[in-house]
């Protein structure tokens, strides 16, 4: 079991909470938390604030190692975790981005409302399950051969819409388009390729599902309506996925190299996780691009999921997805490197910006947002759990200022699976949700106690702290009506 931690936090207000640079030896800043008293007791019953620490060690870092109120352990980096790092003179790590590069969430509408479905909700979800191959070592319907995998792992979600999976117009409601520029798959190793390519189009396992939701709260009604949401008891849907085993492969090649870098370049770090290379070597410019190629891989697979929930509706409700008005609200990702411009210090500076759990959250007039929302800032999304509720938030001028556009980008855990399996049985989560009106399914026996809601936190309390503290603000509250679990 993880030891509580109980190193020196000091409360800055109601919603930050800091770790003095005074800390630990090699601590080049502080560390900032976002959580209020209530998170802050989950935050510190594991060793992610010793992480947070640890990542404010890194050489180049600017500003404070920041975590979101979603914060959890992880691999090197906490999970929620966000750290710019200089492009000139700092590092990047892979630990920064994680084993699942660009998993993210896709958020689709539909003119529906939850009375029109509410008799077929357990079909709707019965034939998703059916189209959209889920579980540990899923395999999708889409054969490529490793050479094919290439033009996927270089276009993205483009690749997917010229093949017919999808409309042209869904590119403009992507984070990058769905097309992350840079990316080579000579970077991408053959056993990395060999993953992908049967995992294209699925769901996969663990913490990724597809939900469909109805709205539950507006919060701000000019805002939803630039979404395409319009009322209370609108039916949407969410997807929750990545990049599968082509990801997690990309990233462990990549940090066999960081291993051996970090050493190389006589970096000195508190956690051999940590492992790094400087910002203009050559193991960092071959990571870069070959996070990219993950990255590109994983908004091509929620594009093929997208094109098969739509293709199950029309079938469920005999009626033709552009009547149904099923366009994309957005779609982002929550575990990726970026190289961005920001403000530190009065100075325009360019930085590697890890977020891993953590989502963009850029404000208004930023050239990065799609046009669609450039004048509102950037779509949050932000998943519950099976039991609870979801959001839809906006970015803030706030959060460019503090936290180099960033957010948190779910509830977060506050139980291993391995500890929700001990305590909820499958039976009694299925029970649970059905108490609520919930349909769920799982690829698996265990994935439903492994997720239980009582596993994660609060996500109203995450959320309320990004709203609190101005990183992010409310807009839309989503409840779930249907549940796939991989």
């Amino acid at each position: 079991m993880m030891r509580q931690w109980k190193g020196p936090l000091e409360k800055v207000d109601e919603y930050r909470f800091r770790i003095p640079k005074s800390y630990k030896s090699g601590m080049r800043t502080s560390g900032l938390i976002y959580a209020d008293e209530r998170l802050m007791a989950s935050v510190k019953q594991d060793e992610a604030p010793e992480q947070v620490a640890n990542v404010a060690t890194l050489p180049g870092i600017v500003g404070e190692a920041l975590a979101m109120p979603d914060i959890h352990w992880g691999y090197g980096f906490p999970i929620g975790g966000v750290a710019a790092t200089d492009f000139d003179e700092g590092v990047l790590s892979p630990g920064g981005v994680g084993y699942d590069i660009n998993c993210g969430v896709r958020l689709l509408r539909t003119n529906l409302l939850a009375g029109d479905i509410k008799a077929k909700q357990k079909e709707l979800i019965d034939t998703i399950f059916q189209e959209v191959p889920s579980g540990l070592g899923s395999k999708g319907k889409v054969r490529l051969d490793v050479s094919q995998l290439d033009a996927v792992l270089v276009e993205g979600a483009k690749w997917a819409v010229e093949k017919g999976y999808g409309r042209s117009e869904d590119l403009d409601f992507l984070e990058e388009n769905g097309h992350m520029e840079g990316a080579d798959p000579s970077k991408v190793g053959q056993v990395a390729k060999q993953r992908g390519c049967p995992q294209l189009g699925t769901l996969g396992a663990g913490n990724h599902f597809l939900e469909i939701q109805r709205v539950e709260e507006i919060y701000d009604e000019k805002a939803a309506k630039a979404m395409g949401i319009t009322g209370k008891d609108q039916v949407m849907v969410m997807i929750h996925t990545g990049s599968r085993g082509c990801g997690y492969q990309i990233c462990d090649d990549s940090l066999k190299v960081m291993h051996h870098a970090y050493r190389k370049y006589n970096i000195e770090l508190p956690d051999p996780q940590l492992a790094c290379a400087p910002a203009k070597s050559k193991e960092t410019e071959d990571y870069f691009k070959a996070m990219a190629c993950g990255a590109n891989y994983a908004w091509a697979n929620r594009q093929l999921i997208t094109h098969w929930v739509r293709e199950s509706f029309s079938r469920v409700l005999g009626k033709k997805d552009d009547a149904m008005d099923m366009g994309i609200v957005y779609d982002i990702a929550h575990n990726i490197a970026k190289l961005e411009e920001h403000e530190v210090e009065g100075k325009r500076r360019k930085v590697f910006v890890h977020r891993k759990g953590a989502t963009r959250s850029f404000g208004p007039d930023r050239k990065e947002v799609v046009p669609a929302y450039r004048s509102l800032g950037q779509p949050v999304l932000i998943p519950g759990n099976m039991g609870s509720e979801s959001y839809v938030l906006l970015g803030t001028e706030k959060a460019m200022k503090e936290t180099f556009g960033s957010a948190c980008h779910g509830a977060g855990r506050i139980m291993s699976r391995n500890q929700a399996i001990k305590q909820y049985s499958e039976r009694q989560v299925m029970e649970s949700l059905r108490g609520m009106g919930i349909y769920a399914r799982g690829a698996s026996d265990t994935v439903m106690s492994e997720e239980a809601p009582g596993a994660y936190k609060d996500v109203a309390n995450v959320v309320e702290v990004c709203h609190g503290s101005g990183i992010a603000r409310k807009v839309v509250r989503l409840k779930p009506m249907g549940v796939m679990k991989g």
